[in-house]
């Protein structure tokens, strides 16, 4: 893996969220490619509630001020840098005062999903796109964990088709059972359409829940990691339905051999 550039976008990330499979796993796949000789990026929202000053969080000047449009609306884009202590591993954390300020990640005290999770997604999707190009840091691979990184992609494959830089890039996404209950808003349809995502793929988002989030992102990746231990069977079927090469789950013990294996035999 030396010198492969591999760029890890996340929903969840160990320590700045709480531990949970998909945080842990976004955490131990760039590890494991940082210690191999890998070069490695992480990008994942920033929640309000992610304590900037315990973990030294700091804007990138360079890198933000341009607006991102999501139905319509023109947000700004903020981006902040932090480094998980003795990994020498950078994560890039995409902000925006309208998604992102309130202090929570999904759902508010209730327990209800937060009515714009959906453009959340959208605008987390752009954001990193569009940070990738101003570093000018062209990853081998793009490896998703996590529905709030589930539009990226889908934007990938459509809305950035025609950028250059990303013509060689591979999409692994990884399938987990956290997800969410209910749906998002039920016109995220029209909001994907907007950005001229096809008809095909916005049928589907017709019902914007868990499952159908992870279809579209199956559909969009190249190749997909089963990341739960006793996947959801619908999502378990669809996966291996889909003809793309997949990796079944794996304990952590053996992760790193069959893990290295997958990737050089199917996205490199």
């Amino acid at each position: 893996m030396e010198d492969k550039r591999i760029l890890y976008v996340s929903s969840e990330v160990v320590p700045y969220l709480a531990e949970n499979e998909v945080s842990i796993q976004s955490y131990e796949y760039p590890k494991m490619i940082n210690d191999l000789g890998g070069q490695i990026r992480i990008f994942m929202p920033r929640y309000g509630n992610i304590n900037e000053r315990r973990h030294q969080l700091h804007e990138v000047i360079r890198l933000s001020g341009m607006n991102l449009v999501v139905n319509d609306m023109d947000m700004p884009l903020i981006i902040k840098v932090a480094s998980i202590p003795k990994e020498r591993i950078q994560v890039y954390f995409i902000d925006n005062d309208e998604y992102f300020k309130r202090k929570a990640t999904f759902t508010d005290e209730e327990g209800n999903l937060f009515p714009d999770n959906d453009e959340r997604a959208i605008f987390f999707a752009k954001g990193v796109v569009e940070t990738v190009k101003k570093l000018n840091w062209v990853p081998d691979v793009i490896h998703v964990h996590g529905w709030m990184a589930a539009m990226l992609p889908v934007y990938l494959k459509h809305y950035y088709k025609n950028e250059g830089i990303f013509a060689d890039t591979k999409i692994i996404s990884s399938v987990y059972n956290l997800g969410f209950d209910g749906i998002l808003d039920e016109n995220m349809d029209k909001k994907l359409a907007f950005d001229n995502i096809p008809d095909e793929v916005s049928s589907v988002i017709n019902e914007p829940n868990f499952e159908n989030l992870m279809k579209v992102t199956i559909d969009h990746s190249d190749a997909v990691v089963i990341g739960s231990e006793g996947l959801n069977p619908t999502l378990t079927k669809y996966i291996e339905s889909s003809k793309k090469p997949f990796l079944p789950f794996t304990p952590k013990e053996s992760l790193q051999e069959v893990y290295m294996s997958f990737i050089k035999e199917n996205v490199l």
